[in-house]
């Protein structure tokens, strides 16, 4: 999709476009003049960019992350690519990641926030935000994480209990073909808000419904070609039509995390608080009383950081789990492996985390189920703090950088079969589970995801538990070799739509 075609199928004027056209022009020749006059340093190379329009006559914007890849076998696992007039540094292969991301966390430990997401979350929260606001949310997140849940007993114990919830509401549909994606999410999104706000929602609950609809949309608009564009030319707002409809979803989130929020303040007590969202109102009141003027411990800060856990904690761990049932029904080979291996080792207790050890082939199928999905493929923007240089290319400070997760996740020097589902990337010739370096779906560095252990947890727990009571298959008439794993692309990897029967495998 090229930028005139993309604007005007957003019903811009001509006149209009051309003019603004121009101005960027200038701007752009501007900047390479100036750029062009550093001497002496090695930048890495890339595909020479138009005026204007960067490298954008040879991307494919519906699917960003398969043109970078290409891009990556022709210049090497450092490039530099012009998104329009933004110059971008793509990082791909394990190798040039990890010493990016890892020995030089540092240097690449800013977030690097486009247009879009700044309209997101303005400088607030954990997700988007860089300097000493991100650096204190994401302490006072991971800490009270820790403290109500994740990667702990009581994280389990409120897992488990969602499971059972999940395990009746596919009981409902009496084998019949369903959709998986709302129950899974609300299951998922369940857990969240248990740590969050100390409470779970009904099913049925049309306003949880809602909730993850609109952050599930917004996941796949940002992912859009023409979202991508304003990105690169902001000032074409006004006619990027799927930029009006994020941010509406995003008011209307916020709108209801203000109704939650503001349920909690009637039953607050600040000796027991029950929950991360409790927490932090607590600390907004004690930095009140204190007279502190510059808190972090703001309402902008608190509507967004729970926003930013919610969404990013349902999104992700959600979708990879409806790829893994999908992905069972596809291969039912694998899926009888996994069932003998579960009632050889459990039966029909409940799963627990401690399972996960004596149980290598679904440990296997769970891990790999995470790399073939590969639900984040561009991984998570970075931006320089400094000048810095790797593998022999200078790097600017302020430089946008991306790192493939993509490239990693499905590296032919790491991966014997990379583009299909094998769990045997996961086991040695005895069967035993053993761990891969080049598995890094959560990203690494300052800037992982801090909600990982409690997502490995998740799907661990939700993926044995449902495969311990339920056989997957296709649609009545629909055979597993019509069954797509073609993925739906936003700014995550979705499966495209599809039905699975839920067929139980004994009575209760």
């Amino acid at each position: 999709m090229s930028l005139t075609e993309a604007l005007l199928s957003q019903g811009s004027s001509t006149g209009t476009i051309f003019g603004a056209l121009l101005v960027c022009l200038v701007i752009y020749l501007f900047t390479i003049s100036s750029s062009s006059q550093d001497k002496g340093e090695k930048y890495p190379p890339g595909p020479k960019p138009l005026p204007l329009l960067g490298n954008l006559h040879i991307l494919n914007l519906k699917k960003t992350y398969i043109s970078l890849c290409e891009l990556a076998k022709k210049y090497g696992p450092i490039y530099t690519v012009h998104f329009g007039p933004r110059k971008v540094v793509i990082l791909s292969g394990y190798k040039i990641i990890k010493q990016a991301l890892v020995n030089l966390s540092e240097e690449f430990g800013d977030r690097d926030i486009t247009p879009i997401f700044n309209d997101f979350n303005q400088g607030y929260g954990i997700a988007f935000s860089n300097g000493e606001n991100w650096k204190e949310m994401r302490r006072f997140a991971l800490a009270n994480l820790r403290d109500f849940g994740m990667g702990k007993k009581r994280g389990e114990e409120i897992i488990i209990e969602e499971a059972k919830h999940l395990k009746e509401e596919f009981e409902k549909n009496e084998g019949k073909p369903f959709e998986t994606t709302l129950p899974m999410a609300m299951a998922v999104s369940n857990v969240v808000c248990a740590i969050v706000y100390s409470g779970r929602f009904e099913y049925s609950n049309t306003k949880l419904h809602h909730m993850i609809r609109r952050s599930f949309e917004n996941m796949k608009l940002t992912g859009s070609a023409s979202v991508q564009i304003y990105n690169m030319f902001p000032w074409t707002r006004p006619f990027v039509a799927n930029q009006k409809r994020i941010v509406n979803n995003l008011k209307e989130t916020l709108r209801q995390t203000a109704e939650i929020i503001n349920g909690l303040k009637k039953t607050l007590n600040p000796q027991d608080p029950k929950g991360i969202a409790e927490c932090f109102l607590i600390r907004q009141q004690k930095d009140e009383e204190s007279g502190k003027t510059d808190s972090f411990y703001n309402s902008k800060n608190l509507y967004i950081t729970m926003n930013n856990l919610f969404g990013a904690g349902t999104d992700t761990t959600a979708t990879t789990l409806r790829w893994g049932l999908l992905l069972m029904a596809k291969y039912p080979e694998i899926q009888v492996k996994v069932h003998d291996e579960i009632d050889r080792v459990i039966g029909r207790r409940q799963p627990m985390v401690e399972d996960r050890k004596n149980l290598p082939f679904i440990d296997a199928v769970v891990h790999e189920l995470q790399r073939f999905a590969n639900v984040a493929p561009l991984g998570s923007a970075r931006r320089t703090t400094c000048d810095i240089h790797l593998n022999g290319y200078f790097i600017k400070k302020g430089t946008s950088v991306w790192p493939l997760l993509v490239s990693i996740l499905r590296d032919e020097n790491e991966w014997e079969t990379p583009d299909s589902f094998n769990p045997g990337h996961f086991l040695n010739k005895q069967g035993q589970f053993v761990k891969k370096d080049a598995f890094l779906p959560f990203s690494a560095g300052r800037r992982s995801c801090p909600g990982e252990s409690l997502a490995k947890m998740e799907i661990f727990l939700f993926f044995t538990t449902l495969l311990q009571y339920f056989c997957f298959t296709p649609p009545p008439g629909v055979s597993k070799d019509d069954l797509d794993l073609t993925p739906v692309v936003g700014f995550t990897l979705n499966p495209v739509p599809h039905k699975l029967c839920a067929v139980k495998r004994f009575q209760n």
